[in-house]
Parts: C-alpha cells; sequence; structure tokens
C-alpha cells in the first residue's frame, strides 16, 4: 500500500517567511488487479496495453486505487509532480524478490485484461483474496505457476553432453580414480 500525503490549503507563516501547510488528506492507494477491474469497467480498454493514458485516465485510475469510502476530489487539484511521480514509481515497483532468466521465447502478442488475469488466477488455483495484492507480485505470482505446471523442457544435445562430462568429473573425484 502506498501513503500519499497531500497538501490542500497552505498559509504564510510571518514568524519564518515560509508557506506552512494549514490543511491536507492521507490517501492510501493500492495498485492490484481489483483497481484494474474497477478502472477498465469505467473506460473499457486494456489499463496495461500500449496506448497512452489521457490525464483524466491517470487521475482515474488514482480513484481506482484508492482503499477508502469515497475518493477526495479536492486532492486532484492538488497533486504536484512529486505525488505522480511517487505513485508511478509505485505501480512499477516490482514488490517481489523473485527474479527470472532471460526469456528466450518472444513476448506474447496477447491484450492482457483484468478478466484474463483472473482466469489465469483460476486455472492456477490462485484464491480471490490475491486479487488485493500489488498486480506485480500477483503477475509474478502467476508466472511462477505457468513455469512450475508446464512441461518440462528437454536439454538440448550440447547441454546433455555437458551435463554428462560434470556428473563423470564428480564421480571420479568422489571415487579417487581417473576414469
Amino acid at each position: 500500500m502506498l501513503r500519499v500525503h497531500v497538501a490542500i490549503a497552505e498559509d504564510f507563516d510571518d514568524a519564518i517567511s515560509q508557506f506552512i501547510e494549514a490543511d491536507g488528506i492521507t490517501l492510501c492507494l493500492e495498485h492490484s488487479l481489483l483497481s484494474l477491474s474497477k478502472w477498465e469497467s469505467r473506460w473499457e480498454i486494456p489499463f496495461l496495453g500500449k496506448t497512452e493514458k489521457t490525464n483524466e485516465q491517470i487521475i482515474d485510475y488514482i480513484r481506482a486505487m484508492f482503499l477508502g469510502e469515497e475518493f477526495p476530489e479536492v486532492v486532484v487539484n492538488s497533486f504536484t509532480a512529486e505525488h505522480y511521480n511517487s505513485i508511478t514509481s509505485y505501480i512499477d515497483a516490482k514488490m517481489t524478490a523473485t527474479w527470472f532468466g532471460e526469456a528466450r521465447e518472444s513476448p506474447s502478442q496477447e491484450v492482457v485484461t483484468s478478466e484474463l488475469i483472473y482466469y489465469w488466477m483460476i486455472q492456477a488455483g490462485v484464491p480471490f483474496e490475491c486479487q488485493n495484492w500489488h498486480l506485480n507480485r500477483l503477475l509474478t505470482l502467476l508466472k511462477i505457476c505457468s513455469i512450475k505446471n508446464g512441461p518440462k523442457k528437454k536439454m538440448n544435445w550440447g547441454e546433455a553432453k555437458r551435463r554428462q562430462r560434470e556428473l563423470n568429473d564428480q564421480r571420479r573425484r568422489e571415487m579417487g580414480t581417473r576414469g
């Protein structure tokens, strides 16, 4: 969850000759499958698609990420570049320690929507409570499920030969022989 504090009003403090915050709101935001689903149901386009989002669409996604009852519209006019940068950084964050080796296959041209991600969750047996996880963490879990449940890749001839040579060398060392 990301907490963003937005100053709504400022006063000028004559004693220190600076503007100080008079009123502010802290927003609790979550980039999740649930927020993605809310946004896509309103805009009827894929959020994860390659098309550029308008400012209106970006602000509406922030509304969808909001965890409270009703989004305080007064904060929209008070957002700064720093607020947008922190939200973007949060959305782009990996949120997991898992990493994958270099992918040799070409990326899929499939358009990813919230319904497709829900389908992947059902196929992998991931409980619906995970729809509230950070989206990148959920996608990583689904990728792991796909890899672990997929067919085992056969070694090519060179890899098999290298593996056999390593095993033979290891056995020679263990047995103290030369071959």
